[in-house]
């Protein structure tokens, strides 16, 4: 399996576990506790799935940090996430694009974009950090 392939289960898998946990955020713990609380107790968990996703999709794959296919998978997943982002925002909330990329200069979407920063060099630092430990059985 090839980067692109990778990358397009790394992300779906993870965009349906961020679909469930952001609809628990929203409905549940914003109203209670604000925004930003709310995304800042999601991140760690949306990224420790996507650590978890990652390792199961690259120990399946033909990912390496070689010719830098770990990156490749890295964009290619950022890109298909943001484009799912922005195509739930307009057709399931009727937002405009131009409304989603205002809410990135709030801080509750400075703190959601960094996370998704961290959800694409989750390859490449899995692929490097396999390179440069022992290894194991």
């Amino acid at each position: 399996m090839g980067p692109i392939r990778s990358a397009a289960i790394y992300f779906a898998v993870v965009f349906a576990i961020g679909f469930v946990l952001g609809t628990v955020r929203v409905l549940w713990l914003e109203p209670r506790i604000g925004a930003l609380t709310a995304v800042a107790l999601e991140l760690p968990i949306m990224l420790a799935a996507a650590w978890v996703v990652c390792g199961h999709i690259l120990r399946r794959s033909q990912v390496t940090a070689r010719h830098g296919a770990d990156i490749g998978m890295g964009v290619v997943a950022l890109l298909l996430l943001l484009a799912a982002e922005f195509a739930l925002g307009r057709l399931g909330f009727g937002r405009p694009a131009a409304d989603q990329l205002a809410a990135y200069a709030t801080w509750p979407g400075i703190l959601g974009f960094a996370g998704q920063i961290g959800f694409a060099a989750i390859p490449v630092i899995r692929c490097r950090w396999r390179i440069s430990s022992p290894a194991r059985p």
